[in-house]
């Protein structure tokens, strides 16, 4: 039995019946609110003991130790300062917000990047954030892709999350500007680790982590592709690696494109249009999830923003002109 006479002090007994097993996978089934991870770390630094000792998480319980746990209350990231930053909030509640991340914004404090980010507005949002893993954050877009995500407000939101992600249960579409022109849509299935040589790249490797991709068209252009992707896996720049590598990286990817190519008989207008875009044309469109407190199935979409708009527009009324 649990017992917290705080909201961040739990005391807990071990069963006789778990005598024999592993340490760590006795506190992960007997606090399943929090990750093995997290156990493991707060049993090392002593916010969590066992008799009043800090044994190896591969030690056998004998069945009748005494536990306790102090959550830290301490702030997980301590050095992040909060900032009124304007949020766009989808949907919140006890357990879970969904925000709409402008594109530009960057996801959490890192070199040449201390503030200003949308770690340091949820910590304004909810000061209760800060302790928690990245104030909540559970999955990233990359700073220059707009669009849809859910950030966690519990420990045990957070560990559910990421088990949901692990076992590919959450929905993730996006939809993309790609260079050229698509006959159909199509997958990727192609393993991606670190660049050999670029370590802050991305690449598809033999030796990399399983990742797949599936892309369908939506519209078609003179020298673009409007299209669709789901997610099977989330890795690191995932669709962006994975449409260069089937030929059809996006449109102003600055790490993954192509040099820009203004097809022949353009408007200055649609010249103009397709250079003034300086990020990659990714949107997170649409998320899907199954509520990790109510178990509930939700999903919600964020509209494209202005300048993906003015794209799209612009592609449209190009292929107008010449007949498409």
């Amino acid at each position: 039995m649990i017992d917290e006479s705080t909201e961040r002090r739990i005391e807990i007994t071990i069963p006789p019946e778990y005598a024999g097993t592993r340490l760590d996978k006795t506190l992960a089934e007997l606090l399943p609110d929090y990750s093995r991870s997290r156990l493991k770390q707060w049993l090392t630094n002593g916010d969590l003991t066992v008799d009043g000792g800090s044994p190896a998480p591969k030690t056998a319980v004998a069945g009748g130790e005494a536990v306790r746990l102090s959550v830290p209350e301490t702030p997980h990231d301590a050095e992040v300062e909060p900032e009124r930053i304007a949020l766009d909030i989808i949907y919140e509640d006890d357990s879970i917000l969904v925000l709409d991340k402008p594109a530009g914004l960057v996801m959490h404090p890192g070199a040449g990047n201390r503030d200003g980010t949308l770690q340091n507005a949820l910590v304004a949002h909810d000061p209760a954030l800060a302790a928690l893993p990245r104030a909540g954050i559970v999955h990233r877009l990359d700073k220059d892709t707009s669009g849809i995500l859910v950030v966690a407000k519990t420990f045990a939101a957070h560990k559910q999350l990421i088990e949901d992600l692990a076992e590919r249960t959450v929905k993730r579409e996006y939809e993309a500007v790609a260079v050229g022109v698509m006959t159909a849509g199509g997958h990727v299935d192609a393993p991606i680790d670190r660049h050999p040589v670029d370590r802050k790249k991305m690449a598809v490797r033999e030796e990399g982590r399983e990742a797949v991709t599936h892309y369908r068209v939506i519209s078609r252009y003179r020298a673009h592709t409007h299209i669709r992707c789901q997610l099977e896996t989330g890795r690191t720049h995932q669709i962006r690696v994975h449409m260069a590598y089937a030929r059809y990286p996006l449109l102003g990817d600055p790490v993954y494109g192509r040099r820009l190519s203004v097809p022949k008989d353009s408007s200055e207008a649609f010249a103009g249009a397709l250079r003034g875009f300086k990020r990659q044309a990714l949107h997170a469109a649409t998320l899907g999830l199954t509520h990790p407190a109510t178990g509930e199935a939700m999903q919600w979409s964020a509209p494209r923003p202005a300048d993906f708009e003015q794209l799209l527009a612009a592609l449209a009324d190009d292929a107008k002109t010449h007949g498409l």
